[in-house]
């Protein structure tokens, strides 16, 4: 594993030996490197002097670290390869790392080129992946894997395992498929060593295993392979065809990326961002939500402004407005959270919108219930002002009971409406909170006082 302090003295020693083109020193000094390293030294890295590092070291190694770069690191290094330059390196691929390369680059041209220039079966694969949807099972396998015939021996097996070791570079299961390609079932590679070579596969096969069809959505793949704890799991098309797998490095891919994505939603960010981006590119990602955000602070102060009768009658409501606001926005973002896990594992809850809803509303009475007891007593024995302590605890159960309401229900609407439910735990439910929880404030004082 590669140290930060060990990285510093590499860099160097690298942008050098790439600028005075010694590729002596660049094998030398890749060579002990781990590929993940190496791609992580490559990002600090200027891209002519990063692309002369990756052409003079070990074109397996190349492969790997092409695969592991950032779609938006990568694009644009890739541009600076021609297609003769790229499919070497490419022919080292799996199908899959293949096809989401290419289809980052937005030139049909080069794509053809580069597709036409690999071997023959790593073409064929690339292409029929191509036809599959990003976010679906068949977008995200791959086509390498190792099948055997049922009616085959275990030694047969163990022949087609040794000839395929070059193309397959990870084996956790074999398949087994019938003489029209028919998935049947899988052998671990265990029972494969333990069994005798005569041994019939048909024999030893683990029967009705889990597949998945090339449509279904990736958080389905997601869902499956989490609930029975796979390393990989088999693809087939509607006619029950074995056509790929899917691993769960692929799989650790797109949670990750899954989760940036609600990340970014529950911050208010509009767009995909780091610390190396423009000052532009920064503030165009933040600047939306921040101007619906002071939207809403200027609606509040508008708000506040329509009850300035209430306000010098009983000055002492001012002290309470944070407590109203922040108790609101909190139950929302609390109700929103749980909803947005619960539609994220929606093949694992089963309940309906409205059990969701009945359950909401009776978490909601017991916290409204206990905070507004405890804020009550505070203002009767601290302030000794029964009627404020009243308003405020009446005031807080409400707002508790709306805010669960609301950070349940919004979720599943933008669910329902196609949109990242995440958007219901960042500044718009926040927002929406606030100005429900002044609402409710003033008109129960104005009711009650």
């Amino acid at each position: 594993m590669l140290t930060s302090q060990t990285a510093e003295i590499l860099i160097p020693q690298l942008i050098r030996a790439a600028i005075l083109t010694d590729i002596a020193t660049i094998k030398q000094l890749s060579k002990p490197i781990d590929a993940a390293d190496l791609s992580f030294i490559l990002r600090k890295i200027e891209t002519p002097q990063a692309r002369f590092i990756i052409e003079n070291i070990e074109i397996a190694k190349a492969a790997i670290i092409l695969a592991e770069l950032e779609p938006e690191l990568r694009t644009p290094f890739l541009k600076t390869f021609t297609a003769e330059e790229l499919a070497p390196l490419l022919n080292e691929m799996e199908s899959d790392d293949i096809a989401d390369m290419l289809n980052e680059q937005h030139d049909a041209l080069f794509l053809e080129t580069v597709i036409a220039m690999l071997d023959s079966r790593k073409s064929e694969d690339v292409r029929e992946l191509a036809h599959y949807d990003a976010d679906c099972a068949g977008g995200l396998m791959s086509k390498e894997l190792i099948k055997i015939n049922i009616s085959w021996t275990v030694g047969q097996c163990m022949e087609e395992i040794k000839q395929q070791a070059e193309r397959v570079k990870k084996v956790f299961s074999v398949y087994v498929v019938d003489n029209q390609g028919k998935f049947l079932g899988r052998v671990s590679l265990k029972t494969i060593i333990i069994s005798d070579r005569e041994t019939k596969i048909s024999e030893i096969y683990l029967q009705n295993a889990i597949s998945i069809e090339t449509y279904q959505s990736q958080d389905e793949v997601i869902e499956i392979m989490q609930k029975y704890d796979l390393e990989t799991v088999p693809i087939v098309n509607v006619q029950g065809h074995l056509v790929g797998r899917i691993m769960i490095d692929d799989i650790v891919d797109v949670i990750k990326e899954q989760a940036e994505l609600d990340q970014r939603a529950m911050s208010g960010l509009a767009e995909d961002v780091d610390e190396t981006d423009t000052v532009w590119k920064l503030s165009r990602a933040r600047l939306p939500w921040l101007l619906i955000g002071m939207s809403g602070g200027l609606l509040g102060a508008s708000f506040l402004g329509t009850f300035t009768k209430e306000l010098l009658l009983v000055p002492a409501m001012a002290f309470f407005i944070p407590l109203i606001t922040a108790t609101g926005g909190n139950v929302g973002i609390q109700s929103s959270t749980v909803i947005i896990q619960t539609l994220a594992e929606s093949r694992l809850y089963k309940t309906t919108w409205y059990q969701r809803l009945y359950k909401t509303i009776a978490v909601a009475l017991v916290n409204g219930t206990a905070i507004s007891s405890f804020v009550y007593l505070f203002n009767y024995f601290v302030m000794s002002n029964i009627a404020l302590a009243f308003v405020v605890s009446v005031a807080l159960f409400a707002v508790v009971l709306l805010a669960s309401i609301t950070g349940t229900a919004t979720p599943i609407i933008l669910d329902k409406l196609g949109i990242n439910p995440a958007l219901a735990s960042g500044p718009f439910i926040t927002t929406a909170n606030d100005l429900l929880g002044l609402a409710v404030y003033f008109w129960v004082a104005r009711l009650l006082l």
